[in-house]
């Protein structure tokens, strides 16, 4: 089988033809019929769907409970929802003589900030007081058919190290709720501001989520500024839900990076599906507007003035679908095989269908033309919590080019894929003393593709594993709560980069460039950090980095040995 590289097709002809057009669409008007008969003969459910942040300290809780077994939770796709964190909380309650003193305070915090689905008070209002639950929020209303909960954005944070003095602060809002029995709303925007010297204006060999700058700055810009915006609007049903909304979408597991999708580009748009009709599958589907960063020469136009420069720039559109299949055949072990397909110019209806197979639909609607088509990808996920006690183990594989036949041939191969396989084990002598260690490879030419709009990227930064291609890294760490909200940890990282391959070379060389190709820096790290959430959402933080070696000055301008951060932040 020879996969081609990066099923580079692009859109399709076939948007040109009335009757496949026709056809298409027909399909597409189906599927949205047979999902609304599903979603009228459902009966009603009182959980909306409200996505919570992957980063909240929540995930780790409810993580570790999987990982002893007390609980079953699908934390490779993310966010999760607040119903289904929720739902977590409330068998471990009912199972709460299996926790230790510590995860029992633990789970009594929880509970307080998830609590509107155990029986709320009709109309009930408060402003700067704890709602009913006990926990302090800016604003809470509760009628019987509308519920919202609203808090400010607050942060600031110093970083130190040598040549390096920055302050950074954050203010916004955030606030959620419920309309009826089955709809949700949620909205997030934090404005964030860096003052002083050393600041890292391009954020690209890291790990820290990329930036959209509210203006072009130079790199040594003494103030850097930019926002952090998420909004959504969902419907559900008792074993499915469908959302409109503009996030990150993560898949798979990572300690400082996933391979398959990642934090590591800015919130997009997306329409996501999730159904579940059977305990041990789960279907998921989204379609994601993305950014390509390249503007359309052809479509671009003077505006008539030249205020700010003379001409209208308008960028080349781009998009990507991704679905997958997930099954759970026993507790704690989850399977998962899916694809993905990146596209640009215009939106294609085919994308839209959430169960077609995109590989084949791309090869039917660019008439088998690589210049014509799109770029596609397939990726597997595997995980496994508790068939050895109190341990998670997981991989997950990206395809971005294979050829099946030639696999084991180092003439002819072209396996451009990446993986990552990980570990860890929970109450190691102790109780809440974890271990884990991981590593990731991503060969030559993974996320690359020789149409320019149509990389696996979101505004010029990687969808997968920050690292990016030829590169590798080894992670282990040590995390342990000496108390209830306290989260201290060690981490230590090893990465090794080659240079980036050309296309030519991409698509044309045989044998393919080795792994490391070239010339091969290395950068060395260790990361202690401390956490404490003195109350919800109420959060101090300390971190020490020391680092040796610095794989690309152009996109570690401002990396140094040793740096130190302190902060505060309420509900950032």
């Amino acid at each position: 089988m020879h996969i081609k590289k990066k099923f580079s097709y692009q859109l399709s002809a076939i948007s040109y033809q009335p009757s496949a057009f026709k056809f298409v669409f027909s399909a597409f008007l189906f599927q949205l019929l047979t999902i609304s008969i599903i979603l009228l003969e459902t009966k009603s459910s009182t959980a909306q769907i409200v996505w919570e942040d992957p980063k909240n300290s929540i995930h780790q809780f409810l993580s570790r409970q999987a990982q002893k077994g007390n609980i079953e939770i699908t934390d490779f796709i993310l966010p999760l929802s607040r119903k289904e964190i929720a739902a977590d909380l409330a068998i471990l309650k009912d199972s709460v003589h299996k926790l230790s003193a510590t995860e029992q305070k633990e789970l009594d915090f929880y509970l307080r900030e998830y609590s509107e689905f155990s029986g709320r008070p009709d109309d009930t209002t408060t402003f700067l007081k704890k709602d009913p639950a006990g926990r302090w929020r800016f604003l809470s209303v509760d009628t019987r058919d509308f519920l919202v909960r609203g808090d400010p954005v607050i942060s600031l944070e110093t970083i130190q190290g040598r040549e390096k003095s920055i302050i950074k602060n954050a203010a916004g809002i955030r606030f959620w709720g419920h309309v009826g029995k089955r709809f949700a709303f949620q909205a997030y925007f934090a404005d964030i501001t860096e003052t002083g010297k050393g600041i890292d204006t391009v954020k690209q060999f890291t790990n820290e989520t990329g930036i959209v700058r509210t203006a072009n700055v130079n790199p040594d810009a003494k103030t850097l500024n930019y926002t952090e915006l998420r909004g959504n609007l969902a419907y559900n049903w008792n074993n499915g839900s469908v959302s409109f909304g503009n996030d990150q979408l993560l898949y798979g597991y990572g300690e400082n990076g996933r391979i398959i999708s990642s934090d590591k580009a800015p919130a997009y748009p997306f329409l996501r599906l999730d159904y579940q009709p059977l305990k041990w599958f789960r279907f998921h589907y989204a379609h994601s507007w993305l950014q390509s960063g390249i503007v359309d020469s052809n479509k671009s136009y003077p505006k008539g003035n030249t205020i700010y420069g003379d001409e209208r720039e308008i960028y080349r559109p781009k998009f990507m679908a991704t679905h997958s299949f997930n099954f759970f055949p026993l507790k704690g072990l989850a399977l998962s095989i899916g694809e993905s397909m990146v596209y640009s110019d215009r939106l294609d209806v085919g994308y839209l269908i959430p169960v077609m197979f995109f590989k084949a639909y791309d090869q039917y609607a660019s008439r088998y033309k690589i210049n014509s088509g799109s770029n596609g990808q397939f990726f597997l996920h595997a995980s496994s919590r508790n068939h050895i006690q109190r341990t998670h183990l997981y991989g997950g594989l990206f395809i971005d080019e294979i050829r099946l036949s030639e696999v084991f041939n180092k003439a002819k191969s072209r396996n451009q894929i990446g993986f990552n396989l990980g570990a860890s084990v929970t109450d190691v002598l102790i109780p809440y003393l974890t271990l884990g260690i991981e590593y990731t490879r991503i060969n030559p030419f993974v996320y690359q593709n020789l149409i320019p709009a149509q990389t696996y990227s979101h505004q010029n930064y990687t969808l997968g594993d920050w690292i990016g291609q030829n590169a590798d890294r080894t992670t282990a760490w040590v995390k342990y709560n000496p108390m209830p909200r306290l989260t201290t940890s060690i981490q230590l990282n090893y990465t090794r980069k080659g240079e980036d391959g050309s296309l030519e070379n991409q698509y044309y060389a045989e044998p393919q460039p080795k792994f490391l190709a070239g010339n091969v820096t290395t950068q060395k790290q260790m990361l202690i950090e401390v956490k404490y959430e003195i109350i919800n959402q109420l959060r101090v933080r300390g971190s020490y980095l020391k680092q040796a070696g610095i794989i690309r000055p152009a996109m570690q301008p401002k990396a140094v040995a040793n740096e130190i951060r302190l902060g505060i932040s309420y509900g950032f």
